[in-house]
């Protein structure tokens, strides 16, 4: 195994102060008062554990039906009614947990710090099963209907047994001295799985084999520091029910592909580490400086951009209820019209600031801060 150094700091290249005491390149904007079209109405809140402890790992809660999951990082384990936020069984495991939550078809997948992914029953937490991987589980599980394929931070990325966790196969990418802290999530549907590398290509594996299909560079290292060479493709690639592939990657470009080919259908600069969202022909991205973007999903045309929340190291977009739902660094929760850009509410969840993209359905968000506070909070529209 190649030994592969990932720091933190790597992360927040964009504030250029891991490397110096300079100002960070795009500096924390305040937020500015607006007249607020919707209201954020708390539901119920409840604490999960420790949180995502102080590494930050990415330990995204998953909502299947009515039932919400969500994890800490020393491994308290909870399943909870989405609505009432009633506790319907808590688990302690004997792993520190490191991945998202991955549910589907009455199983619960997640991934550990010590390279073992766990698979367990939604309706008590028992173990079902549990595999070892090449090395520390960053990225939630991604399921087939006879697959779960696992990405590492090493570069591996490992198709197991859904029912048994027997290993299928394991394709390893040349990974570079120095990653973002983090990997990205596979994309997988039946016949193949498309991955993200650290070395800036996308490739589309097989899943009968995991031997690739074809590759795509979407990234290429420029700069003389090792830190300015980073190109990972950290999000993970969106398909669309017709082929269509988005990919972004962090110093490099957001791509459209057509999927089976690999054809580029348009492309543009833009650097993110954050996986995109479409909503009809709107593609929305935010970028490494916290811009908001959307673009015309079929040309890649610029529809609008919100610079008002720059510097304030936003999660990846979700949607609700006609808005794009997005955390800050700083706890707060941001509604922005999908149509136009404008801020149309806030509220503060948690002074501990937040990473991870919130989950929603309908006018509902479930959004986790990094100290393990999960909220409930439905959308209204203000009189």
């Amino acid at each position: 195994m190649k030994p592969t150094l990932v720091i933190a700091c790597a992360a927040l290249a964009l504030l250029a102060g891991c490397a110096s005491k300079s100002e960070p390149q795009y500096p924390p904007k305040a937020l500015e008062a607006f007249e607020a079209s919707a209201d954020l109405a708390s539901d119920w809140s409840r604490g999960i554990g420790s949180g995502l402890g102080r590494a930050g790992y990415p330990i995204a809660p998953i909502r299947d039906g009515q039932r919400l999951f969500a994890a800490d990082a020393e491994g308290r384990l909870l399943a909870l009614d989405a609505d009432s936020g009633e506790i319907e069984w808590r688990q302690e495991l004997d792993e520190a947990v490191s991945s998202g939550l991955t549910a589907v078809a009455g199983q619960l997948y997640l991934g550990t710090r010590n390279g073992e992914v766990l698979a367990l029953n939604q309706d008590d937490g028992s173990l079902a099963w549990r595999a070892r991987v090449p090395s520390e589980v960053l990225a939630a599980p991604q399921p087939s209907q006879q697959l779960l394929v696992v990405q590492s931070v090493d570069g591996s990325v490992t198709a197991l047994d859904r029912a048994s966790g027997a290993e299928r196969w394991v394709y390893t990418a040349n990974e570079p001295a120095l990653t973002l802290r983090g990997t990205g999530t596979p994309r997988v549907i039946e016949p193949v799985t498309f991955a993200g590398f650290a070395n800036g290509r996308l490739v589309t594996l097989d899943n009968r084999s995991g031997q690739p299909l074809w590759d795509l560079r979407v990234a290429v290292p420029q700069g003389r520091s090792e830190i300015a060479r980073l190109v990972d493709l950290d999000g993970q690639p969106l398909l669309t029910p017709d082929g269509r592939l988005y990919v972004t990657s962090y110093n490099g470009r957001l791509v459209a592909l057509e999927a089976t080919s690999g054809e580029v259908l348009w492309q543009r600069d833009h650097s993110s580490y954050l996986t995109p969202l479409l909503v009809g022909d709107y593609l929305f991205t935010v970028n490494e400086a916290g811009h908001v973007l959307a673009l015309d999903a079929l040309s890649g045309q610029p529809i609008w951009r919100n610079e008002a929340l720059e510097g304030r190291w936003l999660t990846a977009p979700a949607f609700a209820d006609g808005k794009l739902v997005l955390g800050d660094f700083e706890g707060y929760l941001h509604l922005l019209e999908a149509r136009n850009g404008e801020l149309a509410g806030r509220t503060r969840i948690n002074r501990s600031g937040i990473m991870l993209r919130p989950l929603t359905e309908g006018r509902q968000i479930h959004v986790l801060a990094n100290d393990g506070r999960l909220e409930a909070l439905t959308i209204r529209e203000t009189p």
